[in-house]
């Protein structure tokens, strides 16, 4: 998944960006989003009461990159989402970027296991499903 932030208004991109109204700390937010490594629970960013066996995934990649002056993009791959998840988890690095949580309480937020822990889902309007990959092994190979 893409997520894509911007600090200006813009007619050509309001659709697809969510519009930050001041720049938050990106250094500390890919610090924080680093420690998504470290864990495979992921019940905090999960949306409440969905029918799920599990809230257990593996994160193999987090970070923010900055795709122009204005505007920085989060990518996130793991081996599954949880509903809500990477929403929760935009919006919880927001809070730490802002400097309204610290990275030490990012990582509480995980070891809670409690949504209303978490912050604020963003907007779903600048999230985008990129890319899908499946294991080589689930193809059946054709040998005629």
């Amino acid at each position: 998944y893409k997520y894509y932030v911007t600090t200006v208004k813009s007619p050509f991109n309001r659709q697809y960006r969510c519009r930050l109204f001041q720049a938050p700390d990106f250094e500390r937010m890919n610090e924080a989003a680093r420690i998504l490594f470290d864990y495979t629970d992921f019940t905090s960013f999960s949306k409440l009461h969905t029918d799920v066996k599990t809230n257990n995934c593996r994160i193999m990649h987090a970070a923010w990159t900055k795709v122009d002056d204005v505007t920085w993009v989060f990518t996130i791959q793991a081996d599954r989402f949880l509903r809500n998840m990477v929403r929760a988890v935009v919006g919880t690095l927001l809070e730490v970027g802002r400097g309204k949580l610290t990275v030490e309480g990012f990582r509480r937020v995980i070891e809670q296991k409690d949504r209303c822990k978490a912050g604020t889902s963003v907007p779903g309007n600048a999230l985008f499903l990129v890319d899908v990959t499946y294991p080589e092994e689930l193809f059946i190979a054709d040998n005629n």
